[in-house]
């Protein structure tokens, strides 16, 4: 098991070497994250996981995988989807263009999701979905619109609950084990890095997801992630978290009004 002491000195050096900067994160959780590293890897001692860590630079990024949760699927929760399908978008369809931030998109299968929504709704041809990650890896897969082929039929039912009434399968074509999913998907997307923790705003959305981000901050660092959603959302614009998240205790929940009972609030000031 690795100290404390020795989390900050892990810490200090993903900082220092490297400008990833996971201090506020959930210390648990990083405990949890690094010790489960340091027994798959084997590590003989502490210092052949520091050294590693300073200086290889393919280790770092399985480092950084590991530490940064990449657990996505498609249509989660589908009745958030189903109140995205019913309350939301029809609220932007008046909008002369539709801007979407997924704030830590992962792999992408919830950049993906919603496109196949826009589309339904019939606009996908004004919007523009921005998806960003902290990990370049993990954007690199998102980007190409390939997934693996054995969750569809779940992502199939997620997709129907939701109130999807099309053939999931007519949004992607199967080869082998793997399924790429229509090019008009994709056109409508940009893929970026941007760190919640350092970055700022650099838009001005109507919509923006970050679901299962937050639970991994600490209270600081989630106070400082919604304020910067604030600043990124305009007026009567909507922010979706994810299921343990909330606005609520928070500065800016004043300013903001849920919708329905799910995980999604109204900028109303």
């Amino acid at each position: 098991m690795i100290e404390e002491d020795e989390i900050d000195l892990l810490l200090n050096d993903l900082y220092e070497l490297h400008g990833y900067d996971f201090t506020h994160y959930s210390r648990a959780s990083l405990k949890r994250r690094i010790n489960r590293l340091w027994a798959l890897d084997k590590f003989p001692s502490f210092a052949e996981l520091r050294y590693r860590v300073k200086s290889d630079t393919d280790y770092i990024k399985r480092f950084v995988e590991e530490l940064t949760v990449n657990v996505t699927e498609m249509f989660r929760d589908p009745q958030f989807y189903k109140t995205l399908r019913t309350e939301v978008l029809p609220t932007l369809s008046a909008k002369p263009f539709i801007r979407i931030w997924h704030a830590g998109c992962s792999t992408g299968e919830e950049v993906f999701s919603m496109a196949i929504l826009l589309r339904e709704a019939r606009l996908l041809h004004k919007s523009l979905l921005y998806a960003t990650d902290l990990n370049p890896e993990v954007l690199e897969a998102a980007r190409k619109g390939i997934f693996a082929l054995a969750p569809m039929k779940q992502y199939s039912e997620n997709y129907i609950h939701s109130g999807g009434t099309a053939d999931f399968s007519s949004y992607y074509t199967a080869q082998y084990s793997r399924v790429k999913f229509r090019e008009e998907l994709a056109e409508k997307m940009v893929f970026s890095t941007h760190n919640l923790v350092s970055d700022g705003s650099f838009n001005e959305f109507d919509l923006i997801l970050c679901r299962n981000v937050l639970i991994y901050f600490d209270k600081a660092l989630q106070e400082r992630v919604l304020t910067l959603f604030d600043e990124s959302l305009g007026p009567l614009s909507y922010l979706a978290l994810g299921a343990k998240e909330t606005l609520k205790f928070s500065t800016i929940q004043a300013k903001f009004k849920q919708v329905d009972s799910e995980k999604i609030w109204r900028k109303m000031k």
